[in-house]
């Protein structure tokens, strides 16, 4: 349970920090782009991916390009969904792009749907359109709408690396190595973009920044596989709590920190979101 806790703690500290550097000037795409170089060797390092045995040939390039830039694009969503719509909307959304992966196994990976997953999908979906929408104000349209469409991108965006992890794995290619390989091209592609950007200029408190950055992300990822390792024969357990966790973790940052205000959408959208993620949890097997 440690584990499940740490990794948590993960989560949410990467909230924190892209949004407490992104007030003090730093620069969120060049510290995302050495996140990936940290999280590239810790990868390495922890999961020792069967690098030398790879085939170039049947390795599926496409998709590790299309991941290496998705993850990158949605990082910096993440950042402005942060900056825009507050840490407690943020890490809902992000909690419950599970939703939309599920729906994707539905249509496209023939996976059975039970009524229990039905009724954990339909609580996602109304907890995410609460929040969102919860999150309109007239007074500030334009200030808002940034808000719902960063929102949205992070739940549409999230999903996507999802769905797209789990197609690379079911054709046989290893999670560790896709994994590496993701996180390579992420730091590759991210460096080749910012070189041919003139501006800003390039300062090394943002890769430092970026450094920790990373090492927080892949400690979260490391730490979640952990557990499911250790308690593999309670799925459910670890996902229920690592979502739930980093939920309420980040509701309790968002509200103490910066004092973000819990509105009753968002309040009635939380709890929707935990109720389908236990529901979700329970037809795991």
């Amino acid at each position: 349970m440690l584990l499940i806790l740490a990794a948590a703690f993960s989560s949410v500290l990467v909230s924190i920090l892209l949004k407490n550097l992104k007030r003090k000037g730093y620069q969120p795409l060049q510290m995302i782009a050495w996140n990936y170089a940290s999280a590239s060797l810790l990868c390495f390092w922890w999961f020792k991916p069967d690098i030398q045995h790879i085939s170039i040939q049947h390795t599926p390039w496409w998709l590790i390009v299309a991941l290496g830039i998705i993850l990158p694009s949605i990082f910096l969503c993440l950042a402005k969904s942060l900056e825009y719509a507050g840490i407690v909307k943020t890490e809902i959304a992000q909690r419950l792009s599970v939703v939309l992966s599920l729906l994707a196994a539905y249509f496209f990976f023939q996976e059975q749907f039970n009524s229990l997953k039905l009724l954990g999908i339909s609580l996602g979906i109304f907890a995410v359109l609460l929040i969102v929408f919860g999150q309109f104000n007239a007074s500030s349209g334009h200030q808002s709408k940034k808000a719902i469409f960063a929102l949205m991108s992070v739940w549409f965006g999230y999903a996507a690396v999802d769905i797209l992890l789990k197609y690379t794995s079911s054709l046989g290619l290893q999670f560790t190595l896709a994994l590496n390989l993701i996180f390579i091209m992420a730091f590759v592609l991210s460096i080749i973009y910012l070189l041919l950007q003139k501006k800003p200029a390039w300062h090394f408190k943002n890769t430092l920044a970026g450094l920790m950055l990373g090492v927080l992300n892949f400690s979260n990822i490391a730490l979640y596989v952990k557990a499911h390792i250790l308690l593999k024969d309670s799925p459910a357990i670890v996902f229920a709590s690592m979502n739930i966790l980093v939920v309420l973790l980040g509701m309790a940052c968002g509200v103490v920190l910066y004092k973000e205000k819990l509105k009753l959408p968002t309040m009635l959208g939380t709890i929707l979101g935990i109720s389908g993620l236990v529901c979700l949890a329970f037809t795991m097997k």
